[in-house]
């Protein structure tokens, strides 16, 4: 199993000492973040796409393209690239760059978008939500597939006759991996086009989420493909310390902080420290612990979904930047090899 980080480079108030970080900081602590990554044997760094405020990246290939001149084997992945309101060919050249910059190390998970900022910025209407997604997908799979394009155009993508796109990528194409939340059809999408799939779990249980993967499973053999290349990634939030209680402290104030914030704007109620600690729970979606807690879970998982990928969401809100990079450390030093040697051991 690949073990590795999504961030969406939050940069909210410390909830302890209310200091905001300029965002050349912030950034700055994620480069060592990524460095320590890399350093410690992940397999992959994720980085969302937003434009909003309270998260700072709103371009993940111009920031993995920093972090690729630093690093030297972890993987390098949107998470996601909002890809409905892109361009897909600009979307595939500079992922193609990226790759050419890390030496084939450049993934893009695209998704539909579950902050939706980028629509009106961009001029889209959100009633093409869905629309958008699925013409602009197959746009970016026929880049992919061919360096010189033919496309008749869409209600929302133009023609473009015999064109070349490049750079082409050092790799034969790019992974492009769908990003869903929990929606039947994106599933099935995903599936029938034999595609990757990662699937964020961030709360209820995670037993809810099997029919979804059955349903991956069933359709992408029902497809013709080949299911020993099937790859399926979960992506959770979590937090890694050297105790139980320490991880629960750490992480319960910047998590409680960012998901009140972000339930006032949906609608939602804000996380109670009695729903925290049942999240936390062994059958919760949450992985906050001691490293062997974190251990049981990711293998949990692996017991539920057969993933090929786990993706520990870490920074959630604003945390002390050491304690981030300790749990990198632990995640890396500690939760992979022990999740692999168990894996190994049951095969």
């Amino acid at each position: 199993m690949e073990i590795g980080i999504t961030t969406f480079v939050e940069n909210t108030p410390n909830p302890t000492t209310g200091k905001l970080l300029a965002p050349h900081e912030r950034l700055t602590h994620l480069m060592e973040e990524a460095v320590l990554a890399d350093e410690v044997g992940l397999d992959v760094f994720a980085i969302g796409e937003h434009h909003r405020p309270d998260f700072i990246v709103s371009s993940p290939a111009v920031v993995l393209a920093a972090i690729a001149a630093r690093t030297r084997q972890i993987r390098l992945s949107s998470a996601v690239s909002v890809l409905s309101s892109d361009d897909p060919i600009r979307v595939f050249q500079d992922f193609a760059e990226l790759d050419l910059l890390s030496k084939g190390r450049a993934e893009i998970m695209a998704g539909r978008g579950s902050f939706t900022e980028s629509f009106p910025l961009f001029g889209y209407d959100l009633r093409d939500y869905d629309e958008l997604f699925v013409e602009k997908l197959d746009m970016l799979l026929e880049i992919n597939n061919s360096a010189v394009l033919d496309w008749a155009g869409t209600t929302h993508t133009p023609p473009v006759r015999s064109r070349g796109v490049y750079p082409r990528p050092f790799q034969h194409q790019l992974p492009v991996w769908i990003a869903v939340g929990g929606t039947p059809q994106s599933v099935v999408r995903a599936a029938q086009k034999g595609l990757p799939m990662a699937v964020a779990i961030i709360g209820g249980l995670p037993e809810r989420f099997v029919p979804l993967t059955d349903l991956y499973r069933n359709r992408f053999e029902h497809a013709g493909h080949n299911l020993q290349s099937l790859q399926l990634a979960i992506n959770s939030h979590g937090f890694i310390a050297d105790d139980a209680q320490q991880a629960a402290e750490e992480f319960f104030g910047p998590y409680a902080q960012m998901m009140g914030a972000i339930g006032r704007e949906r609608g939602w109620s804000g996380i109670s420290r009695q729903q925290y600690d049942a999240m936390r729970a062994a059958e919760g979606s949450l992985l906050v612990g001691s490293p062997q807690q974190v251990v049981d879970k990711i293998l949990r998982y692996h017991e539920l979904f057969g993933n090929t990928r786990f993706l520990l969401h870490i920074s959630v809100g604003t945390l002390p930047h050491a304690a981030v990079l300790r749990s990198i450390e632990l995640l890396g030093t500690v939760v992979g090899p022990a999740v692999r040697k168990a894996l190994n051991s049951a095969s």
